[in-house]
């Protein structure tokens, strides 16, 4: 059995997940209620996967590592080793993570970045999207899907409305063998 993988994010209506210069600003201002699901959706996971460039973005803008109850991988080629919070990971990012599903443990949530999650999306590695709209128009940015991805079913296994946010959750339809 193949640990399943988390995507959760959250997207401008026009399909950004930041601003050129990863700016986030535009996502902390918007008007949400609760935590979006947050606490379950964590409550799920045991592993967590992020570029380098998401890293910075946390370890600069968050007080507090938000993640160090959990194994966390940073894929990186400008780091190695370790700290008290994550591993550094030089390898490529599918071989590690096809070895990564196969070990025991729960759910692996990918928080980021674009080029992880397109080589996930390449490979159909995202079992669930738990994705949350929020008001906002960015015109230019990061998008959250490259193009020339395969086709997959999804199945729509909840909406909800937070606030000024509605948030999407689908999960992919699995072939019967």
């Amino acid at each position: 059995m193949s640990r399943e993988i988390i995507l959760y994010i959250a997207t401008s209506l026009d399909g950004f997940i930041a601003k050129e210069n990863d700016d986030l600003q535009w996502l902390e201002e918007a008007e949400g209620e609760g935590d979006a699901g947050y606490s379950d959706m964590y409550r799920s996971i045991d592993t967590i996967i992020m570029g380098k460039r998401t890293y910075d973005y946390v370890v600069d803008h968050i007080e507090s590592f938000p993640y160090s109850d959990k194994k966390c991988y940073v894929f990186t080629t400008s780091q190695s080793g370790e700290n008290e919070h994550v591993e550094f990971v030089n390898e490529d990012v599918v071989a590690f993570t096809k070895k990564l599903r196969e070990q025991e443990g729960a759910k692996i949530w990918m928080v980021g970045g674009a080029g992880i999650l397109d080589a996930f999306m390449k490979e159909q590695f995202i079992d669930e999207f738990i994705i949350t709209v929020t008001p906002h128009l960015l015109g230019s940015g990061i998008p959250m899907f490259k193009g020339n991805n395969p086709y997959q079913d999804l199945k729509l296994v909840n909406t909800q409305r937070y606030g000024q946010m509605v948030q999407m959750h689908y999960k992919v339809k699995k072939e019967a063998k």
